[in-house]
């Protein structure tokens, strides 16, 4: 019994060893952003769904605002592997470091891990059983779904719509906030 359980355990880390790097480990290396907000700007926003329209796309803002799912492999994000920084694309709010990005061939940009104290969570029962979605903690904007199998350090796949996220690669500033009504 313990020669199979041997045997069985080596198959599978030889299945393990010929799956892409980039699948299994996030990339931990380059440049980043100094995404430090001070808590002000993590307060919520007041500012209204509709509000958000004139500077979203119409796909964009169905999915923020609307909660809804873009396509699968529709993303030009799902391949970018840049260093930088994914901000949310209403408010640019700053949500992942590259550092946290992995290959989890979904056809979504997924992530090990967001920026501390910059999303929140909540259940999503649209699908009969529950699901943890996510949304920007400063305007509401959904992102996504997160998920238990991912790679570690922490096990989880936060998987994001590309149209609710903006990259901004490390060489370039990170852009202004925005969305706070006058």
């Amino acid at each position: 019994m313990k020669r199979r359980r041997f045997i069985g355990g080596m198959s599978a880390l030889g299945v393990l060893s010929m799956l892409p790097s980039g699948w299994l480990a996030a990339r931990a290396d380059g440049a980043h952003h100094d995404v430090a907000v001070n808590a002000g700007e993590l307060e919520r926003l007041s500012r209204s769904a509709d509000a958000w329209r004139a500077v979203l796309s119409d796909d964009a803002w169905q999915v923020l605002f609307r909660e809804r799912t873009e396509p699968s492999f529709s993303s030009p994000l799902d391949s970018e592997y840049g260093d930088g920084t994914y901000v949310c694309a209403a408010c640019h709010l700053p949500l992942f470091s590259s550092g946290t990005k992995f290959d989890s061939r979904t056809g979504w940009p997924s992530f090990y891990e967001p920026l501390q104290g910059h999303v929140d969570t909540k259940l999503d029962f649209r699908l009969i059983w529950p699901r943890t979605e996510y949304h920007c903690i400063r305007c509401g904007g959904h992102q996504g779904h997160v998920f238990n199998d991912g790679p570690e350090p922490t096990g989880e796949r936060w998987c994001n719509n590309g149209l609710a996220l903006r990259f901004v690669r490390a060489d370039e500033p990170l852009p202004d906030l925005r969305g706070r009504e006058t």
